[in-house]
């Protein structure tokens, strides 16, 4: 037993031997969707990828890498690469996004942590600025998250309060904003009520205000700073409920697409715009469509539009947006603490580990978010740098080919039983859009794929190929029956973003016991089921409440 009272001791299992030197090689945005023209990795060279998906099909599955499977609240959300290489890590599911703010406003927690702490310094002389999607949709922010955001703000010290709303329609039903915004109005006047300045200060449909994702139209998020934090929009208002009534009416638009407003005072002055010593918190969960606001109000070097004015002020997202990016570095809800992650048991179980990787993903998110080794003697991570000051699109290759070396050399050596990387190339350059660049990209990858597999043949061992979320493999935004959107030009519509496309797992080599396969039995695979099967292939039985392994042994 450990410290904490965990049993660490795996038991043996039954019919697979240990000893066996293990790959794991996680393909970073690399799903499985039809062939066309869009699907890079169809259209690229991968020769090793197409061997094992037309080898033996007991040896080769798919499994789901979004939404529920990862801990996402619905199965509209997109995995992306932090969830998914928790799942693949952790062996268990993990509440994500809006189920960890729900926890952490129940229990208080939420203004108690390091980011709250951080926006409370500019309570005394400042104003709190909420920015967010007034709904209870539950897809990108919830109503009553906001409401008690609000109440815990007032009661932790803040006394003056401004809110910028982003009115729905697309998650709810349109015309519904008018409803939302005056139960809002209700709570500001309960806050006056107990003397706390509290009141709206600006709005706009949340498709042409502030919430564009992957960088389509930069405009969008300019239209919400321009209100938000200049205090200046087209159409001004004495209240938000006038306002959103008025402008429905006046420009027939529906909410998604009101245009933005200001609310201003008798003298015709906007009542809130951002200054220096404000804090801003944006208060949606979800992330997609909180990272372009997000750039404009943390990046001190940004150039997206002209910004006319950059008030020092404190902001913090409900949640960190972008892992990678580390975007925004102050955050009101923490990652979850994900303990008992399959790294952590095999290391105290002997199994000697390697690590390859340019970013964190098969490191500190594999690890349940957490930094460093579990055990220095036994492990060792090696981080290869980014090619920097250039996009992933003009070096599609990146740095796949020193990373499958790194894993080749780690096989070859002899001095560790587990090696685990991720290759990069799919994903990084599929955000770019650059369709030629991503298939040479999706080439690459799996030209490192091969190095790393001929080094397991070497070896005798056994590799596992996996991937953490979709991308390369649909370059394009589709209508409802899956045909290329055009816009206005007749050019396609680009995707840059992730996919909900289920992601390969192949076993093999030379090592694998000739009696495994993949099992037909377990209810909607997903990545979590990765880590059991990965234990199993190193002799162990998982721990009992991991999910599933997704393979079995039958006897020839």
């Amino acid at each position: 037993m450990g410290s904490s009272g965990i049993s660490w001791t795996l038991p043996d299992h039954p019919k697979l031997p240990k000893g066996k030197t293990v790959a794991v090689v996680v393909l970073d945005g690399w799903g499985e969707a039809n062939a066309d023209q869009y699907n890079c990795i169809h259209v690229a060279e991968t020769p090793t990828m197409d061997s094992l998906k037309k080898g033996a099909p007991e040896k080769w599955k798919l499994v789901k890498a979004h939404g529920t499977a990862v801990g996402l609240p619905s199965d509209d959300d997109m995995g992306n690469s932090e969830v998914g290489h928790n799942a693949l890590g952790a062996g268990r599911i993990f509440a994500q996004g809006a189920k960890l703010v729900d926890a952490a406003l129940a229990s208080g927690k939420i203004f108690e942590g390091e980011g709250f702490n951080y926006i409370k310094e500019c309570f005394d002389q400042g104003t709190l600025h909420l920015i967010g999607l007034l709904s209870d949709g539950g897809v990108h922010s919830r109503l009553d998250q906001l409401q008690l955001l609000l109440n815990g703000a007032s009661v932790n010290g803040a006394k003056r309060i401004r809110v910028h709303i982003l009115t729905d329609g697309r998650d709810v039903l349109d015309g519904t904003s008018v409803g939302f915004v005056e139960t809002l109005e209700n709570d500001l006047s309960q806050l006056r009520a107990k003397g706390i300045d509290a009141c709206i200060a600006s709005g706009g449909g949340r498709m042409y205000v502030t919430m564009d994702r992957y960088e389509n139209d930069w405009d969008v998020v300019k239209r919400g700073w321009d209100a938000q934090v200049l205090g200046e929009a087209p159409h001004k208002f004495k209240n938000a409920v006038e306002a959103v009534k008025t402008l429905r009416a006046e420009t027939k638009t529906n909410d998604q697409y009101l245009p933005p407003f200001v609310i201003v005072d008798d003298s015709e002055k906007a009542v809130g715009p951002i200054v220096d010593g404000d804090a801003v918190v944006t208060f949606n969960f979800r992330a997609d469509r909180m990272v372009m606001i997000a750039k404009a109000l943390e990046y001190e070097d940004f150039d997206k539009f002209d910004r006319v004015r950059v008030p020092k002020i404190r902001y913090a997202g409900m949640l960190q947006y972008d892992g990678e990016l580390k975007l925004p570095s102050h955050y009101l809800v923490s990652p979850p603490e994900i303990e008992r992650t399959s790294g952590e048991y095999l290391v105290k179980n002997g199994i000697r580990t390697f690590a390859c990787r340019q970013f964190g993903h098969v490191t500190f998110f594999w690890n349940g978010n957490r930094s460093g080794c579990f055990d220095e003697t036994k492990e060792e991570y090696v981080e290869i740098p980014s090619d920097s000051g250039i996009t992933f699109n003009v070096k599609p290759k990146m740095k796949a080919l020193e990373i499958a070396e790194k894993a080749r050399d780690a096989i070859l050596s002899g001095k560790f039983d587990q090696v685990r990387v991720n290759l990069p190339n799919g994903d990084m350059v599929g955000h770019t859009g650059d369709i030629e660049a991503t298939v040479v990209a999706c080439k690459a990858a799996d030209e490192a794929v091969k190095m790393i597999l001929d080094a397991i043949e070497q070896v005798g061992g056994i590799y596992v190929v996996t991937a953490d979320h979709g991308n390369a493999e649909d370059m394009v935004k589709r209508n409802k029956s899956g045909q290329p959107l055009l816009d206005k030009k007749g050019e396609i519509q680009i995707l840059t973003s992730h996919t909900l496309q289920p992601v390969p797992v192949a076993i093999g080599g030379p090592g694998l016991h000739s009696g495994v396969r993949f099992r037909n039995d377990v209810q909607t695979p997903g990545l979590a089921n990765v880590a059991a099967t990965v234990i199993n292939l190193h002799g162990f039985e998982a721990p009992a409440d991991y999910e599933p392994t997704l393979i079995e042994v039958v006897d020839k």
